[in-house]
Parts: structure tokens; sequence; C-alpha cells
């Protein structure tokens, strides 16, 4: 009995422990996360003039809205712009603008503050949502791009793949004219946007694609 209570002694010990250092472990991400988006306030300063500065972007200038869009992904596509992985098809004219304007950033670091700060940002909801058949939106959705995106584009980090609510119509039609068509997602290094170029091209029908944005503009807006 003495011996098995030590063992549960020692058990139970080894299980503090590493409570207590995953607890450690979420507080110092935390402020870690809470300190780079201070520090990106500053930085975003050279984004307002196209996303605005809630980034709640600017669909006359095909600016997306960013706002609360996973620092993850807003870093790596940052990043892909940086290092010419997006933005260098001859038929890209807005990811060449997004690209020169990535370059005013001074390194990496000042990117992951940006991407911190943006992602800290209320998430944006669409004012007037895109019309369509929500049926067959739905169905489209939930077949294609929910194992992905989420149940209500929402995103998902894991997969690397990035928040669909709260982008306008415009914009999302024309990524996903370049994905389908080869403008964007065909660098090597670019495995998610490799990905993403090759699920669309199983969707040629323009009916569609709008039905499908019709349901995702549904998605986070207040019931």
């Amino acid at each position: 009995m003495a011996d098995s209570s030590r063992e549960r002694t020692a058990a139970d010990r080894r299980l503090e422990r590493i409570v207590r250092a995953s607890w450690l472990g979420a507080v110092l991400f935390m402020c870690s996360a809470a300190s780079l988006a201070a520090e990106g306030d500053k930085l975003f300063a050279s984004c307002i003039a196209c996303h605005g500065s809630k980034g709640e972007g600017n669909a006359a200038l095909n600016a997306p809205a960013i706002a609360g869009q996973d620092a993850a992904y807003v870093e790596r596509q940052l990043l892909n712009f940086r290092n010419r992985r997006r933005g260098t098809h001859k038929s890209d004219v807005f990811g060449a603008q997004m690209q020169a304007a990535a370059t005013v950033l001074p390194d990496d670091t000042a990117v992951a503050k940006v991407a911190s700060y943006v992602a800290s940002l209320p998430k944006n909801v669409i004012a007037k949502p895109a019309t369509g058949n929500l049926h067959n939106g739905k169905n489209l959705y939930n077949g294609k791009c929910g194992a992905c995106h989420g149940g209500v584009a929402e995103g998902n980090q894991a997969l690397k793949s990035p928040r669909l609510a709260g982008l306008d119509a415009t914009y999302l039609k024309l990524q996903f004219a370049h994905f389908r068509d080869g403008v964007r997602g065909t660098d090597p290094q670019d495995t998610p946007g490799r990905q993403m170029a090759m699920m669309a091209k199983t969707l040629p029908a323009e009916r569609d694609i709008d039905d499908i944005i019709a349901f995702i503009h549904q998605q986070g807006r207040p019931k």
C-alpha cells in the first residue's frame, strides 16, 4: 500500500509539473503576441493607405480586409511578397503593388510585428453581403472549401488556411481566378498556394463561385 501511495504521489507531482509548464508556455506565448502587436501598431502605418486604419480593406483598391486574420497567414503572405513567391505574374497587377509595399518593412521581425497587430484587430464584417443561391453555395462550400477553411469560413491555422468571412466579393473572385489560371500558387515553396490552385480548377462555373461567396458572406455575421 505504501509503495502504491508513493507511486501515485510521484505521478501527481509529474502531472503538476507538466500542467505548470504548459500554463507558463501559454502565458509566455500570449505575452509575446501582445508585445509584437503593440510594436506592430506603428509599423502598420505604411499599410493604412490601402487597407484602412482598422484593417477594413478597400474594394476600390482591391485591398482586402485583413483585420482579425490569422497572424501566421498574414506573416506568410507578406514573406511571399517580399521573397517574390507571390505577385510576380504579369497579370497580377495588385500583387505587384503589394510586393513593393511589403519591402517597406525593414526585416522579417517587422513583418511578424505587423502580422500580430493585424490579427489583434476586430474582425471585419461585410456590410453588403453578395447575393446568390445560398443552398447551392452552402453545398459547394461544404464539399470543396469547408474541410480547410472551416465550417463557417473562419479559417484553420493548422492547415494554413485563411479566414474567408469578411473578405469582399471582388477580392475573393479575383484571387480564386488567379489560383485557377496559374497567376497565384505556382511557386514550389508555396505549398498551401499550390494546394489551393489545384482545388480552384474543380470549380469552373462562375455562377457556382458567386453562390459560394454569397454563402461565405453570411458567415460571421450578427444573428
